[in-house]
């Protein structure tokens, strides 16, 4: 099944919703899809070719994936100001994602809705980025969940 989304993201990756997701030295290391829902946003991540663990996963609020350190693509995306944290009392940004885990293949993947969200309002007119980071995010301590530097992204083309 991996296999034949990732075919499917490959055919897409240029169209909106669609990230083509790659390190600081520029190899490709996944794709990433968001969709509009009933429900709000659909966010599908995929990654490959990456060392076994758990790493941070996020949406970031500029489409710019510029090295060396990916700090182009700006802050998590937050429209309600709120903090960083699915798990945080005091609410999460809108961008925050779950973690994913990468088995002793390489592979990972996580799928997740951003409830209230839509891809018009995430990607727009400078559009987002799907940002992957060195370690795992503790999904509570603002504003990055101490989930380490930015090691892989994708921006997410806007909605045409």
């Amino acid at each position: 099944m991996f296999e034949a989304i990732s075919m499917a993201l490959l055919a897409a990756a240029a169209s909106p919703g669609h990230a083509e997701i790659r390190t600081v030295a520029g190899a490709a290391t996944g794709h990433a899809i968001a969709r509009d829902v009933g429900e709000g946003l659909r966010i599908h991540v995929e990654l490959s070719g990456m060392a076994p663990g758990r790493y941070g996963a996020h949406v970031h609020a500029v489409g710019r994936c510029e090295g060396p350190d990916f700090g182009s693509a700006g802050p998590h995306w937050n429209p309600a100001g709120r903090q960083h944290g699915r798990l945080n009392p005091e609410g999460h940004h809108m961008g925050d994602l779950p973690n994913i885990e990468i088995g002793p293949n390489g592979r990972g993947a996580v799928t997740f809705t951003l409830a209230g969200a839509s891809l018009a309002a995430m990607a727009d007119a400078d559009g987002a980025s799907i940002v992957i980071h060195a370690a795992v995010d503790d999904e509570r301590t603002d504003p990055s969940g101490n989930s380490g530097a930015r090691t892989a992204c994708g921006v997410l083309a806007p909605p045409r």
